[in-house]
C-alpha cells in the first residue's frame, strides 16, 4: 500500500528526505511546508533537483493541517529553546496525521510526566502516533549500544563518544548561534545558558531511555562540558571562525547511579578537525566497561559521487527516519518506541 507523506522543511536532512519519499515506490508526496520566501511557490521535485511533481511548496500551516497524509516528516532546524516546535507537533498530530521528527522529542517522559502527557494527550486526539529519531539521538545510544550490552555478565560503565567534523555544515544560523561556534568564550555560558539547556534536554533523552531499559535507577545526570578554542582564523563552509573564538564544543553527561558515573554520552562537535585533541578520532567510539570490556568504533564514509551535494552525515540521519514509516504508521496511537532485545540490565535494589 503506497502511504502519503508529507514533507516538513527543506534544510540539508529536509531535502535528503525528500530525494528519498519521491525515489520510494511505496511513497507518495502529499505535501511540502517551507520556511522561506524564497522557496514557497516552487515545485517539490524543483527543490529537490528531481522531476516535477506537481506538489507546490507552502509556508501556510493550515495547508498542511489540511492535507489528507498518513505521515509527516518533520525536519525542522533544532532552535533555542528546545521546546521551539512543540506546539506544531501537536497540531499536526491531532490534525490526524503521525509525525515523524528529527529536531529531538525521542523520549519526551525524560522531562517528567506532565511533558510526555503533553504529546500523548494530542496524539489521543488524532489517533496518531509520535517518533523521534535520528542517528545520535536515535540509534547509536538507543539501539547500537544497548544491543552491544546485551553481551555483559556484569556491567560498570558505559561511554558513548561522538566526534563530528562540522565543517562542512553550511548553515550560518545554526553553525553560529545554536552549535555556539564563533563564540566569544568569555560571553558562553556552559553551566545554566541556551546552549546547555538546549542540549541537556536533547541528549538526557537517550541516557534517560538508556537508563530505562537497563533497569539503572538515576540519582542525577552531571554536566561536564567543555570548548577548545580557534587558534587561527577558520574558513569553513558557514563563513569564519575567527581566531580566539570557539571552534569546537564538547557537551558531555554523566548518568550517576549509586554514587558513581554508570552512562557517559559525549558530543563533540569540531571546526577544526587537525586539532591534535581531535584528529584522527573515530566518529564514535563506544566504550564499556565490565566482564567483558569492549570497545567498538563506528566511521562514516563519504559518498563516492561528485556530482551528489549529500554527506554521510545527511544520508545517517535521513536513513533511519525513512525505515520508521510503516513501523510508525502500523503502530497504535501513542508514542513510538524502538523495540530494544535483551540489554543488560542491572539487579533491583533490596
Amino acid at each position: 500500500m503506497t502511504l502519503r507523506v508529507i514533507q516538513w522543511a527543506t534544510g540539508a536532512i529536509g531535502k535528503t528526505t525528500l530525494r528519498a519519499i519521491l525515489d520510494s515506490p511505496d511513497l507518495e508526496l502529499a505535501g511540502l511546508y517551507v520556511y522561506g520566501d524564497r522557496k514557497a511557490g516552487r515545485d517539490a521535485g524543483d527543490i529537490a533537483r528531481r522531476p516535477l511533481t506537481g506538489v507546490i511548496a507552502t509556508r501556510e500551516v493550515k495547508d498542511i493541517l489540511d492535507t489528507a497524509a498518513d505521515v509527516v516528516i518533520h525536519t525542522p532546524r533544532l532552535q533555542v529553546p528546545y521546546e521551539t516546535h512543540d506546539a506544531d507537533i501537536r497540531a499536526l498530530l491531532r490534525s490526524g496525521k503521525n509525525v515523524i521528527t528529527t529536531a529531538g522529542h525521542h523520549f519526551p517522559r525524560a522531562h517528567g510526566l506532565e511533558r510526555e502527557e503533553m504529546f500523548l494527550a494530542a496524539c489521543r486526539e488524532g489517533g496518531t502516533t509520535l517518533y523521534g529519531v535520528g542517528v545520535s539521538p536515535g540509534v547509536i545510544g538507543e539501539r547500537i549500544v544497548l544491543a552491544l550490552s546485551g553481551v555483559n555478565l556484569e556491567l560498570e560503565h558505559i561511554a558513548i563518544d561522538e566526534v563530528l567534523d562540522a565543517t562542512r555544515m553550511p548553515d550560518p544560523n545554526f553553525v553560529f548561534d545554536v552549535m555556539g561556534m564563533g563564540s566569544d568564550p568569555a560571553a558562553i555560558d556552559l553551566t545554566a545558558g541556551e546552549l546547555p539547556k538546549l542540549y541537556g534536554m536533547l541528549y538526557k533523552e537517550t541516557l534517560a531511555f538508556m537508563a530505562e531499559r537497563m533497569g539503572l535507577d538515576v540519582e542525577r545526570y552531571e554536566p561536564d562540558h567543555h570548548v577548545e578554542l580557534a587558534g587561527r582564523d577558520l574558513q569553513v563552509a558557514a563563513g569564519t571562525i575567527p581566531a580566539g573564538t570557539v571552534a569546537a564544543t564538547e557537551w558531555r553527561w554523566h548518568a550517576i547511579a549509586g554514587g558513581r558515573r554508570v552512562l557517559t554520552l559525549s558530543i563533540i562537535w569540531t571546526m577544526d578537525p587537525e586539532q591534535p585533541r581531535y584528529a584522527g578520532r573515530d566518529h564514535w567510539t563506544v566504550t564499556v566497561t565490565g566482564k567483558p570490556s569492549m570497545t567498538m568504533t563506528l566511521n562514516l564514509i563519504e559518498p563516492d559521487d561528485p556530482v551528489s551535494r549529500t554527506t554521510a552525515a545527511q544520508f545517517v540521519t535521513a536513513g533511519p527516519v525513512i525505515r520508521a514509516i510503516p513501523e510508525v504508521v502500523a503502530a497504535p496511537p501513542g508514542l513510538f518506541e524502538p523495540p530494544v532485545f535483551a540489554p543488560f540490565r542491572f539487579p533491583e535494589a533490596p
